[in-house]
């Protein structure tokens, strides 16, 4: 199976707009030959916690949420999922917002929500961490679910890999190519394939360095994206793919 992370600038505060293109880029990973998409962290809304701070209703969505048609509908024309991670309403019963990764399947259908369990301080005072960890199934693979932080925590993977995953998914808002660097040191501590969809622009907490790409579990870098350090014209999207191949063990005992 191929897999993409798709990098690009959001327009702060525009969800309409940021639906719109990352349903052209699903298309796009689609015509490559895609079977999933990742996005950055936040990129429903881009990373500006003032504005969702500011408006924690309108800068939320639930998993039905109308705002999300478009993707649903480019993952249903090209029969792939896609990994949106945007402002999570808050769940009943909780303090607050959650900064989320909804797993749109191949109907357009929800696979999964996975609510970020590490906040940064910052985070902490607008979102409620989630509780478990992500986890969902596509082509017989098992996808683990990271957002950011989650990644600084060697027990994550760690976990995902105990947990029989076969490949780990990050999406992150990182401001520099040495935090990026650090997925080769992951996929090779947890035996895991990793794909990084890492944002652009200027976020609240400074700037993200793009980079996204992907690892072998050696550590191997297969895939990269461009760093990001200026504003460009456009939005600088950018499509990297990796190829996810199941481990065959052929035994000599037929039993």
């Amino acid at each position: 199976m191929i897999i993409a992370a798709a990098q690009f600038t959001s327009v702060p505060g525009d969800i309409e707009a940021n639906a719109a293109r990352m349903a052209a880029l699903v298309g796009e990973a689609a015509d490559r030959g895609a079977g999933l998409v990742a996005f950055s962290e936040l990129a429903l809304t881009h990373y500006d916690l003032r504005l969702i701070a500011s408006d924690p209703v309108g800068m939320t969505v639930t998993e039905d949420d109308a705002r999300l048609a478009p993707v649903r509908e480019a993952c249903r024309a090209a029969g792939i999922a896609a990994v949106v991670n945007a402002a999570g309403r808050a769940r009943e019963g909780a303090a607050g917002p959650t900064i989320s990764s909804f797993v749109l399947g191949p109907d357009g259908a929800l696979l999964t929500r996975y609510d970020k369990r590490h906040l940064s301080g910052e985070e902490r005072k607008l979102f409620t961490p989630g509780g478990a960890d992500g986890r969902f199934i596509l082509g017989g693979v098992r996808f683990a679910l990271a957002i950011c932080l989650d990644s600084s925590f060697p027990e994550v993977p760690a976990r995902a890999a105990a947990d029989g995953c076969g490949v780990y998914l990050a999406s992150s808002f990182h401001d520099s190519a040495e935090r990026v660097e650090r997925y080769a040191e992951l996929a090779r501590d947890s035996g895991l394939p990793v794909l990084l969809a890492n944002g652009t622009g200027i976020g609240s907490c400074g700037p993200a360095c793009g980079l996204s790409g992907g690892w072998l579990p050696t550590g191997e870098r297969v895939a990269a994206a461009a760093e990001w350090s200026e504003p460009v014209p456009g939005d600088g999207a950018e499509l990297v793919l990796s190829d996810v191949h199941e481990h065959i063990t052929l035994m000599a005992d037929p039993e």
